[in-house]
């Protein structure tokens, strides 16, 4: 089972809302999970899967339906996810654009992702695409390498911090670690489950960057280097110890700008020096990174 935050609201004692259904199946479509033309399971299978009545995904599905999501929406046949018009020419939100990068990086006999960002949260959510196709039986890569460097824990972090400097503990920086290290462990256990699955060899390693990335990084084979810049906003998140007022990022939001190998001398020029770059913080100013 792939195990993601997502389980965990489902599976737990409190009932999901028809919003909270909507909005679950919504992100599985965001990210590619759920694609153009595949049918969902049936209104049964769905109230299983969620522990609610039927009438609670017939409201979700209408939502999705009303939202251009999803067609064929009837008590017939389960509907189908509608096609939507992406461009690829441009950037896309960085949610949405590498989950299918990472999908067709996982094609490859040797999968080799690289990545440098603030936390692990977008390449956790986007890897359940690949991770689908491998337990159905459409891709089997023979191995798979990943390298992820995040902040240090020990830094003082350009963001997220608080708007106002705090004297006692910074609680903006102990979400930020919790997360950085929650999201982590899910990406590395689902990474691993494919060794006794799948007979995968599978490599998943951290190392703590002394300072912090303005900006985030994905090179998927050697072969493309997605890049977006981190924007960094004011934003207000209510937590059990009150409300945190912060200078935060969101990071599935910003758009990703893609470089491939080959495509002209630009480009082949930016993913070369993105691997080097990596390779040389890999080696040198990074530490060993333990999820704790």
């Amino acid at each position: 089972m792939v195990v993601t935050q997502e389980n965990v609201a489902v599976n737990g004692s409190r009932r999901l809302s028809p919003q909270e259904i909507a909005d679950t199946l919504r992100e599985r479509i965001k990210v590619g999970a759920l694609r153009a033309g595949d049918r969902l399971p049936t209104q049964a299978e769905l109230a299983e899967e969620f522990g609610v009545e039927r009438g609670a995904v017939r409201q979700a599905l209408r939502a999705l339906q009303e939202d251009g999501l999803l067609t064929n929406v009837s008590k017939g046949s389960p509907p189908r996810i509608a096609e939507a018009p992406v461009s690829r020419g441009g950037p896309q939100p960085t949610m949405v654009a590498l989950a299918p990068r990472l999908a067709e990086a996982f094609s490859s006999p040797q999968v080799r992702i690289d990545a440098a960002c603030l936390t692990a949260e977008t390449l956790m959510v986007a890897l359940s695409e690949p991770l689908r196709r491998i337990h159905a039986g459409e891709i089997r890569p023979e191995s798979i390498d990943v390298r992820i460097l995040l902040p240090s824990r020990d830094i003082n972090l350009a963001f997220p911090v608080p708007v106002e400097a705090l004297d006692d503990d910074n609680p903006v920086h102990q979400r930020w670690l919790a997360q950085r290290n929650a999201q982590g462990h899910v990406l590395r256990h689902n990474l691993q489950s494919l060794r006794s699955t799948h007979g995968i060899d599978v490599k998943v390693v951290f190392r703590a960057l002394p300072f912090t990335p303005p900006v985030k990084l994905y090179i998927l084979n050697g072969t493309e280097a997605l890049l977006a810049y981190y924007m960094v906003m004011r934003r207000e998140e209510s937590t059990d110890a009150g409300v945190l007022d912060m200078y935060d990022v969101l990071g599935t939001e910003s758009l990703l700008f893609s470089f491939e190998r080959g495509a002209d001398e630009r480009d082949t020029v930016f993913v070369e020096e993105s691997q080097k770059w990596f390779d040389a913080l890999w080696g040198t100013i990074t530490t060993d990174l333990n999820l704790t």
